[in-house]
């Protein structure tokens, strides 16, 4: 069965390029591109029944309570927004708003395919360097040099791996971890590998300083 794909986004250049990216995927297909309004959205939504919306939500003028109506809305549906940099409160918003994915605008090809993909199998996927821009102890703005300097490269966790990340930081073993999480011991440990693996650490302690360095257990936002 193929992926419905919806592109909606009002820059001609983007949206085309998103177009072209997504006509190489396979399993996927092209719903027609969106690039008016929030109501021109929530018409060609109704008309073509989507799998998976990829979002630039401000180049449509449509507010971060606007976007979280309309996940609301159509919760089958995934949603991958894009956006510039914004203001942390904004950002934490944004990823509060029931999406599959979070993107800026400047990610490259492989990171949003992989964002496509994560989503497409019920994962989630938010660029790294807004995990880092919302997760430093500085309070970061868009003409801060400090933005510039940051790598925007992809952080796919799913929900379960968030969840193991925070019991390791709390000092749990394997074995406390699956007990509390109804998993046997293996899949806790197969789990650790693959969150090690995608943090660039190699052991437990390298889990617990990247938990405390980015200040994982004191976010407000969902990934």
């Amino acid at each position: 069965m193929q992926t419905a794909v919806l592109i909606a986004d009002k820059n001609f250049l983007t949206r085309v390029g998103l177009e072209l990216l997504v006509g190489e995927l396979k399993g996927f297909e092209l719903a027609p591109s969106v690039c008016g309004d929030k109501q021109d959205l929530l018409n060609q939504i109704a008309l073509s029944k989507p799998n998976l919306v990829l979002l630039d939500f401000d180049s449509l003028g449509i507010s971060i309570g606007e976007l979280s109506a309309i996940t609301a809305r159509f919760k089958k549906i995934k949603f991958i927004a894009f956006s510039s940099v914004l203001n942390k409160n904004e950002m934490k918003s944004v990823l509060n708003c029931n999406i599959n994915g979070y993107l800026l605008k400047e990610c490259e090809k492989a990171e949003i395919l992989e964002a496509i993909n994560a989503a497409n199998n019920n994962q989630k996927f938010v660029c790294g360097k807004i995990v880092s821009l919302l997760t430093n102890d500085k309070e970061i703005n868009a003409n801060n040099t400090y933005i510039k300097t940051l790598k925007c490269d992809g952080l796919a966790v799913t929900d379960r791996e968030i969840e193991i990340i925070v019991e390791i930081s709390l000092g749990l073993s394997n074995k406390q971890i699956a007990d509390k999480l109804h998993l046997s011991t293996h899949t806790v440990n197969t789990h650790r590998k693959n969150i090690m693996l995608k943090l660039g650490v190699n052991n437990t302690a390298g889990i617990v300083m990247f938990a405390v360095k980015n200040q994982l257990l004191e976010t407000n936002f969902s990934l």
